[in-house]
C-alpha cells in the first residue's frame, strides 16, 4: 500500500480528492503516510497550506509543526546551553550547531523570540559561562607552566583555539541578555595571562595556528572592549587604563601578522590561514573606534602617556589614534580656560 503514494506531493493530491469523494479508508491511508515521512521545505509549506482546509481527520499531519509548550523549550535551551559550553574540541562541530541554534532561539527576527530572557535564563546563562571562564583561566594557568615543546604539541593549541571560540560565541549571547558586566570583568583580569600564552608559544608554533589563535583572541577582545568603550560595562579607571595598555600593543602588532598572510597567500601554507581566517572587514574598524573612546575617556595624563607612546611606534597606522590625539590636544590646550570659568562660576554662585 505505502508503494502506490510516491512521494508527498502526489500523497496530498490524493487526500484532497479522497476527502472530496468521502472516501475514508484512502484518507486515513494517506493521513497515516503523510504523518510518518520526512518532508522536503517546499513540501512543508504545501501542507500548511492545504491541511488545515481538511478537517479534524486530517490534524494528525500538522503534529510536528506544533508549538511546543514552554517547559519544553526551556528544558532543551538549558541542555543545549551546557552542552554548548562543556563540550571538549572534538565535538566542535555539534557544539557549534547547538550555539548557532541558542543564539536563533532567543533572537527576535521575523518571529518572536522562542524564549523569553527571564532572570532564570539569564542566571543559568550566566553559570555556564563562569563555568567555561573557569577552565579557560585553568588552562592559562598550565599553558603558562608548560614548556614552549609542550604547549605547541598536539591537541593543546586545539583546545585553546576551542576555547576561544566558545568565549567568542558566549559574548555574543551575553551581550544580547545585557548581562556582560561579569564576562567583561574576567577577561580584563585575565589579559595578561592570555597574551602572554600567545606570545610564548608564537616563537615555535606553525604559522597557520599561531596567526588562526592571534585573530580569535582579537575576535573575543574586541567584543569585550566595545561594551567599555561605549559605557555599557562601567569599569574603573584602573581597569580600563590596564586593557589598553595590555590589548593596544596586541592589536598593532596582530593586524599586520594577519594582514599580510590573508593577502599574500601564495600555496606556502599562507593560503590555509587565510581560509580559517574569516575576516570581517568591519572588525579592525569598530576595534579602532572603541579603543578610541576609551582612551579619550580617561584621564588626561593616562592619555598624553598613551599618545607618546603611540607617536613613537612603527605601527602608527593601527590602531589610529589620531582623533583621540586631536582631543587631547584641544583638551590639554582649553583646561586652565575653562576650569577657571567653573572656578569663578562656583565662586559667584557661592557669593550669592
Amino acid at each position: 500500500m505505502d508503494e502506490m503514494w510516491h512521494g508527498v506531493r502526489n500523497a496530498l493530491g490524493i487526500l484532497q480528492v479522497a476527502v472530496k469523494l468521502g472516501c475514508p479508508q484512502i484518507v486515513t491511508a494517506c493521513v497515516k503516510y503523510l504523518e510518518a515521512v520526512p518532508w522536503e521545505e517546499a513540501e512543508e509549506e504545501e501542507i500548511l497550506r492545504i491541511i488545515p482546509r481538511m478537517g479534524l481527520q486530517a490534524e494528525p499531519i500538522l503534529a510536528r509543526l506544533q508549538p511546543v509548550n514552554p517547559s519544553a523549550i526551556m528544558g532543551i535551551f538549558l541542555s543545549a546551553l551546557r552542552f554548548a559550553t562543556s563540550s571538549p574540541p572534538p565535538m566542535n562541530d555539534l557544539k557549534i550547531s547547538a550555539q548557532e541554534q541558542l543564539e536563533y532561539m532567543i533572537t527576535e527576527d521575523d518571529d518572536a523570540p522562542l524564549l523569553t530572557a527571564d532572570e532564570e535564563i539569564k542566571l543559568e546563562v550566566k553559570e555556564c559561562v563562569k563555568r567555561l571562564l573557569s577552565r579557560f583561566n585553568n588552562l592559562l594557568d598550565t599553558l603558562l607552566c608548560e614548556p614552549v615543546e609542550s604547549v605547541c604539541g598536539p591537541g593543546i593549541m586545539q583546545s585553546f583555539q576551542s576555547y576561544l571560540s566558545d568565549l567568542s560565541w558566549a559574548v555574543q549571547i551575553l551581550n544580547k541578555l545585557e548581562i556582560m558586566r561579569e564576562f567583561v570583568n574576567n577577561w580584563i583580569d585575565a589579559s595578561d595571562k592570555i597574551v602572554k600564552v600567545v606570545e610564548h608559544v608564537s616563537p615555535t608554533a606553525e604559522k597557520v595556528e599561531i596567526t588562526e589563535t592571534r585573530f580569535k583572541v582579537i575576535e573575543v577582545a574586541a567584543r569585550v572592549l566595545e561594551p567599555i568603550g561605549y559605557g555599557t560595562v562601567i569599569l574603573p579607571t584602573a581597569k580600563r587604563l590596564h586593557a589598553v595598555k595590555v590589548w593596544l600593543p596586541f592589536v598593532r602588532v596582530t593586524k599586520p601578522l594577519i594582514d599580510s598572510v590573508t593577502t599574500n597567500s601564495d600555496g606556502d601554507g599562507d593560503s590555509d590561514v587565510a581560509c580559517a581566517i574569516k575576516i570581517d572587514g568591519e572588525l579592525w574598524q569598530s576595534l579602532e573606534s572603541t579603543l578610541v573612546s576609551i582612551i579619550v575617556a580617561l584621564p588626561s595624563e593616562n592619555q598624553a602617556e598613551i599618545l607618546t607612546e603611540w607617536l613613537g611606534n612603527e605601527h602608527i597606522q593601527f590602531p589610529n589614534l589620531t582623533e583621540a590625539f586631536e582631543v587631547w590636544c584641544y583638551r590639554s590646550k582649553v583646561a586652565k580656560r575653562r576650569l577657571s570659568l567653573v572656578v569663578e562660576d562656583h565662586g559667584t554662585t557661592n557669593t550669592l
